[in-house]
């Protein structure tokens, strides 16, 4: 069933919402970090970060199928971490602040790939959720 376009606005506020809450919480995740769990303060914003792209594509493509949002998001999280192998100098630079390190990393680490998986699994299972609020 096509989505009216309430609808589609009422979904795309949802995402927002996934997103900013998401951005929040991974923000906490590196603020609170040494309160936390060791594990959860290595992996979750990675994880996080993930769930936030996978929102953001969410956002942009809404109609999109949920294998199909859900490659992209894992596209675009692989795309940006190979990039991290890239050692140019005003790239370094960039990641060296505070912006450019949430947003692009630091460095390659195989880790992060499964986190980032684990975050766009976790999009999918929200997905539904946030697609049919009446089920809640």
């Amino acid at each position: 069933m096509p989505l009216s376009a309430n609808d589609l606005l009422d979904l795309r506020r949802r995402y927002a919402g996934l997103a900013g809450l998401t951005v929040l919480l991974g923000l906490a995740s590196r603020r609170f970090q040494a309160g936390l769990p060791s594990w959860v303060g290595l992996y979750a914003g990675d994880g996080l970060w993930a769930l936030l792209v996978f929102g953001l594509v969410g956002l942009g493509w809404p109609r999109g199928p949920l294998r199909r949002r859900a490659g992209l998001a894992a596209a675009w999280a692989l795309a940006t971490e190979l990039s991290q192998l890239w050692q140019a100098p005003w790239l370094q630079a960039l990641r060296a602040t505070r912006l450019g390190a949430l947003v692009l990393g630091r460095g390659f680490l195989w880790s992060d790939l499964g986190c980032y998986a684990a975050g766009i699994l976790l999009g999918c299972a929200l997905d539904g959720w946030l697609r049919n609020p009446r089920q809640r």
